[in-house]
């Protein structure tokens, strides 16, 4: 069931699926906001993050949620030179740190009782820093126990386009009292695992798969992509209540699928598991990085579930 209500002057879209409460900022971001789980005994689960005390100022700096990362994710780098890329065209560009759709204008395409489609609308500053012809879908899907997200990029124009988008979701971390990180472990399936340096080069992390306990100071802003699977999971060490986030429809996703693994601070009250097409800095190092032809669409897809 889908319904409306108004916070701090915005409109924010809910809905209600069996267990599950999802709330939404359709229009700034897409932003999906948070996602409740209701337990038996009149108690809730916080499944993804969303800070109660935020005014809705500064959306792109909003510890929460999940920010939309379009075009590219994270940091862009041209010889060394941040929040800059090279255009196929051969032009040094712009490009703020996840893009520019995390804190953009968003129009409604379609709605209903468990889903919704949202369409960017570039600003003239986007332009200038991906100077394409193009039309960028959000679609969310929702049920009882899980979330799916589908991105769809299409090529208008007469050149091809690159990409390599993403998503940043804030998962909630402790989500039971009396609990820390110690009380958690992620199950990453086999990998070639990087850190970003400072100057957008990926050097190399020693781990290649496995489980990690989520209190591992190493396990934070590591990438990990050629995944021999689709599925990372996460939850309690006794194997209950995991999350299950699932990074493309492909069992064995393309060698440049990436999950991000990362936290603000020790305390921080959660915890990012993020699903990348690629790894930071594609349109340099090229992993990961994607390409729309001439009237093509491509699409990309991830699900975020609690039975899987």
């Amino acid at each position: 069931m889908l319904s409306r209500e108004n916070l701090q002057d915005q409109e924010i879209f809910k809905w209600n699926l069996g267990p599950s409460t999802f709330r939404m900022l359709p229009h700034r971001g897409a932003r999906l906001m948070d996602w409740a789980l209701k337990l038996s005994g009149n108690q809730t689960r916080s499944v993804i993050h969303w800070p109660e005390e935020d005014d809705f100022q500064n959306l792109a700096s909003t510890r929460g949620g999940n920010p939309i990362l379009f075009p590219f994710s994270a940091r862009t780098f041209h010889k060394g030179k941040i929040e800059n890329w090279k255009s196929p065209s051969g032009e040094i560009l712009p490009m703020p740190k996840h893009g520019f759709a995390k804190d953009g204008h968003f129009e409604i395409q379609a709605q209903d009782d468990s889903s919704i489609t949202l369409k960017l609308v570039p600003k003239e500053e986007d332009a200038q820093a991906y100077p394409f012809d193009y039309e960028f879908l959000v679609r969310y899907q929702f049920s009882m126990l899980s979330l799916e997200v589908e991105f769809l990029l299409s090529n208008l124009g007469s050149e091809k386009i690159p990409w390599s988008a993403g998503h940043h979701f804030y998962f909630t971390l402790p989500w039971q009292e009396g609990y820390d990180r110690r009380h958690y472990r992620t199950l990453i399936p086999g990998c070639k695992s990087v850190y970003h340096a400072a100057d957008g080069s990926l050097v190399s992390a020693d781990f290649k798969g496995g489980e990690v306990s989520m209190d591992d100071p190493e396990l934070v802003d590591r990438i990990h992509f050629r995944l021999k699977n689709n599925k990372v999971k996460f939850g309690l060490k006794n194997g209950e209540e995991d999350v299950t986030v699932i990074v493309s429809d492909a069992v064995r996703p393309l060698p440049g699928a990436t999950v991000v693994t990362w936290t603000e601070f020790d305390d921080s009250p959660f915890y990012c598991v993020e699903p990348w097409m690629g790894p930071p800095n594609s349109p340099e190092h090229k992993k990961g990085l994607h390409w729309v032809e001439p009237g093509e669409t491509e699409s990309f897809n991830v699900k975020v579930s609690l039975e899987e």
